[in-house]
């Protein structure tokens, strides 16, 4: 548990190190929120590239099977371009769509992500570099 996020109640943030990625991935940028409601926690949001891979979609899918083979338990996103998984024990949330999936969303102010976020997804697609927008937030505890 950490205290910080401007609360006085203890918060819980999920460990970047406990996260599974596809071999060669790189977290290219990250930035954590912290909510302060009734359940105050802090999430992290991260874009990861991988110079061994060619598309954003396959990628996803690479990442999706290395999640399962390491005990996470897949499940649907939050809209239809987002992936989901849970960490083994429900501790963590993950959620991951490809650069271009959350950026159309966010074109489209179905979501939301942080500038620094939107922007490293922003150069993914410019570099045409395989990436993936990632948010990690607590799960059941």
């Amino acid at each position: 548990m950490l205290s910080g996020c401007g609360g006085s109640r203890p918060q819980h943030t999920p460990a970047v190190s406990q996260l599974p990625l596809v071999p060669g991935s790189q977290i290219v940028a990250q930035v954590r929120q912290c909510d302060q409601g009734s359940h105050a926690y802090c999430g992290i949001d991260l874009v990861v590239r991988n110079p061994g891979y060619d598309s954003s979609d396959v990628l996803a899918r690479d990442e999706s099977r290395l999640l399962r083979k390491s005990g996470w338990s897949l499940s649907d996103g939050d809209d239809s371009l987002q992936s989901a998984a849970n960490s083994p024990g429900h501790k963590m949330r993950l959620t991951y769509a490809t650069a271009s999936g959350d950026l159309q969303e966010i074109d489209l102010t179905i979501i939301n992500r942080p500038w620094p976020i939107q922007y490293a997804l922003a150069n993914s697609m410019f570099d045409r570099a395989a990436a993936m927008s990632m948010r990690l937030e607590v799960g059941a505890y």
